[in-house]
């Protein structure tokens, strides 16, 4: 099962992935030779730049968490890892210092989670009307509090430069790594409340492309709630969805292939990005009787679905490689061609 060390609070010790993530900028800046393979590598070497995240400017995103609030979401932790029913708001951030030799250069200074708004309903939480605008939603993945599900989702959207909403959707996680099996459950229990999600964003006239980005036991979650909303409004949901990326997805391979069979044209906006050498997903293999995870699977037999697929087996510098989507700048642009409509293969 995926292997996260516990978060801090802001301001105490760096945790783990802070660390790996400041090691892991100063490694792509020393060596730029290393790949996805095949033509993924021609084409993610380019490197392209692109404008400033959204976040960057307007400091702030989405949230909908199916957590119960702790102090009434007025201060941290906002909230906890008991179920409740869909809350939604928004959240204030503060971005990392700029500059060249900043502290952020380096990697050393993040995003901080300020406060949160709290909103009647989705489309209340966004500004006046204007024209429509994409959402990008992150659905995180086990172990996992709502603050680091609501940084891991400014960092990824910062770190595509996506020109947008930011949306965080919080399942209750325990976040501890002994809570595998109440995570799992908590996951599926909340799926129609991701489905009330997309379908209040699909109702707001400001709502352009929805993207979604899902980790772990996340994809689990996500696909449950793709499959619920396609068999509820078909062809004009897959209009309305954009790019749809599963990261090291914690799914049984063989549910997962039942799912993709029904879901229609929104199986082919799936990209999986896969890594063979994913510890924590064999793990979580082991202890769900030996099943082979997507997230771990061989390309071909995801490629057999119609799926996109990325193999970043080769991208991991560390024991787990269960978080490249946020640490590795290649896997992030594979989310960034997905959402421009340029889904990309990798050997």
């Amino acid at each position: 099962m995926p292997s996260r060390s516990e978060r801090t609070p802001l301001g105490a010790a760096s945790s783990r992935r802070d660390v790996l993530r400041a090691l892991a900028a100063a490694a792509s800046t020393l060596t730029m030779g290393g790949s996805l393979g095949g033509c993924a590598s021609a084409l993610l070497a380019q490197s392209p730049r692109y404008d400033a995240a959204e976040l960057s400017t307007n400091p702030t995103l989405l949230v909908a968490t199916t957590r119960k609030a702790v102090n009434g979401a007025r201060a941290r932790p906002w909230y906890g890892s008991e179920r409740a029913k869909l809350s939604v708001g928004r959240a204030r951030m503060t971005p990392p210092s700029e500059g060249r030799f900043s502290l952020g250069s380096v990697g050393l200074s993040d995003w901080q989670l300020e406060g949160i708004e709290l909103a009647p309903q989705i489309g209340d939480t966004f500004g006046p009307p204007g024209a429509p605008r994409d959402v990008l939603a992150y659905v995180h993945g086990f172990n996992t509090s709502f603050e680091a599900a609501v940084l891991d989702a400014a960092r990824m959207a910062d770190g595509i430069r996506f020109r947008g909403e930011t949306l965080a959707f919080s399942w209750p996680s325990r976040a501890k790594l002994s809570e595998y099996s109440y995570d799992r459950e908590s996951a599926m229990w909340s799926r129609d409340a991701l489905e009330q999600v997309f379908a209040g964003l699909m109702a707001s006239p400001t709502t352009g492309r929805i993207h979604l980005v899902a980790h772990s036991i996340g994809t689990m979650l996500a696909m449950e709630s793709l499959r619920q909303i396609y068999a509820r409004q078909g062809a004009a949901a897959a209009d309305r969805i954009g790019a749809v990326v599963f990261a090291s997805p914690d799914i049984d391979l063989d549910g997962f292939t039942s799912s993709v069979e029904r879901i229609g044209p929104l199986a082919a906006k799936i990209v999986v990005v896969t890594a063979t050498n994913d510890r924590a997903l064999a793990m979580s293999g082991f202890l769900a009787g030996g099943t082979t995870r997507v997230g771990a699977a061989e390309k071909a037999e995801l490629t057999r679905l119609g799926l996109h697929v990325i193999d970043a087996s080769q991208q991991g510098w560390g024991i787990i490689n269960h978080d490249l989507f946020l640490s590795n700048d290649k896997v992030r642009q594979v989310i960034r061609r997905a959402i421009d409509g340029r889904p990309t293969d990798g050997a």
